[in-house]
């Protein structure tokens, strides 16, 4: 797993958040997926191939809602 600390954390902070990234067993040469969880009530996101760019935050009941909703096809794509 990879890890990353969180924006939050200062240089000299107790408090500091470093989250774990797994890298989805999907990913591709187009569609690269990390999915990264902390002792916290978020799951992160981001583009394997730009580690450093944009993370998007979901609140962790709403994305184990959607995972369960793609398991079981509820959605039409």
């Amino acid at each position: 797993m990879n890890w990353f600390k969180s924006s939050k954390s200062g240089p000299y902070s107790d408090n500091c958040v470093e989250i774990a990234f797994k890298t989805s067993s999907y990913t591709d040469d187009v569609y690269c997926v990390e999915v990264g969880t902390c002792d916290c009530p978020e799951v992160h996101m981001r583009d394997s191939k730009d580690k450093s760019g944009p993370t998007l935050t979901f609140d962790r009941e709403v994305f184990v809602n959607f995972i369960s909703g793609v398991k079981n096809n509820e959605f039409n794509l």
